[in-house]
């Protein structure tokens, strides 16, 4: 598994992965639209560089929200990670 591509961590997976991969506890993809610009980090903590940036408009599939954050996966480029969830709005 990739984790820059396949959307699982020990504590949780993506429900499309549930035939490739065992997890505690699987999540199904809500689908939220990017209300304004924000960067895709791959941990929570942004000390790493930014995956890519967002933009206005750009769906973003989160599993989880947790401290201010959301985790889940850009679709168009097919990448995981976090994003602030204030930069998330109402589902597409």
């Amino acid at each position: 598994m990739d984790p820059r591509v396949d959307a699982v961590r020990p504590d949780l997976a993506d429900i499309r992965l549930a035939g490739r991969v065992f997890a505690p506890h699987y999540a199904a993809p809500l689908p939220r639209v990017v209300r304004q610009e924000t960067t895709l980090h791959a941990a929570s903590t942004r000390a790493d560089p930014p995956l890519l940036t967002l933009q206005k408009g750009d769906v973003f599939e989160v599993l989880e929200f947790a401290g201010g954050k959301a985790w889940g996966v850009a679709p168009g480029p097919a990448l995981v990670g976090y994003i602030d969830a204030s930069a998330l709005g109402e589902s597409e």
